[in-house]
């Protein structure tokens, strides 16, 4: 699901996604969720998470995911954050999510290797520099919801 238009974000925020079929102790489901402002990365990734049976909101924009991750019913298991978006950046963005939960994890993404310390100290668990195998992200996202279910 994306906001572009495709599914209704509002929906499932309100009823808490989609099946599945991977545990989670809130929902039943693994879910992600995908800023970034490039609709062929957000395609992408969505089509690669569901595919590997996650759950994937995602957002345009800093301000969009701020409005979106506030309306949902159950927190994402993680977030992959880009850094150059319209209006806030990836890293404001991220400071203010961690203001509402401070236990989700962030990995952010970005071309542009230069904002790698402001991203970890904003408090993102990881820095990837795209581009980067797809695959890989999909591994690390299954370590963080296996991890997050052995706290």
């Amino acid at each position: 699901m994306n906001l572009d238009g495709q599914g209704t974000a509002q929906d499932a925020a309100k009823s808490g996604g989609y099946s599945t079929g991977l545990p989670n102790r809130s929902t039943g489901l693994a879910r992600v969720f995908v800023v970034d402002d490039q609709d062929f990365i957000r395609d992408l990734y969505r089509d690669i998470f569901e595919s590997n049976g996650f759950t994937v909101f995602a957002a345009s924009s800093g301000e969009e995911c701020l409005n979106l991750f506030r309306t949902l019913k159950h927190r994402p298991d993680a977030i992959i954050m880009d850094h150059r978006m319209p209006g806030k950046d990836g890293i404001q963005t991220t400071k203010e999510i961690l203001e509402i939960d401070p236990h989700i994890p962030i990995i952010f993404s970005s071309a542009d290797e230069s904002v790698r310390e402001q991203a970890l100290e904003a408090g993102a668990v990881s820095f990837w520099t795209k581009p980067f195998p797809v695959s890989l992200l999909v591994s690390a996202m299954l370590d963080i919801v296996k991890a997050k279910r052995n706290v």
